[in-house]
């Protein structure tokens, strides 16, 4: 999954969010903030979602843990 795909998608989330919170009637100075931590939240998962895997490190003797 690629990266802009996850936020789209995280933004469209917060976008309820925020305005099932309005409908209820939460101030917008506690909406905005949550929107803002959720955004942050959502960028941090959507790094840690689409970046690649490390490679093995070797070990002491020169061959990786996963050539037995």
């Amino acid at each position: 999954m690629s990266f802009s795909l996850y936020l789209i998608g995280f933004v469209i989330v917060i976008a309820g969010l925020a305005w099932g919170a309005m409908v209820a009637g939460v101030p917008q100075t506690y909406i905005l903030i949550g929107a803002v931590v959720l955004f942050g939240i959502g960028i941090l998962s959507a790094v840690k979602r689409t970046r690649p895997k490390d490679p093995p490190a070797p070990t002491a003797a020169g061959r990786r843990t996963d050539d037995y």
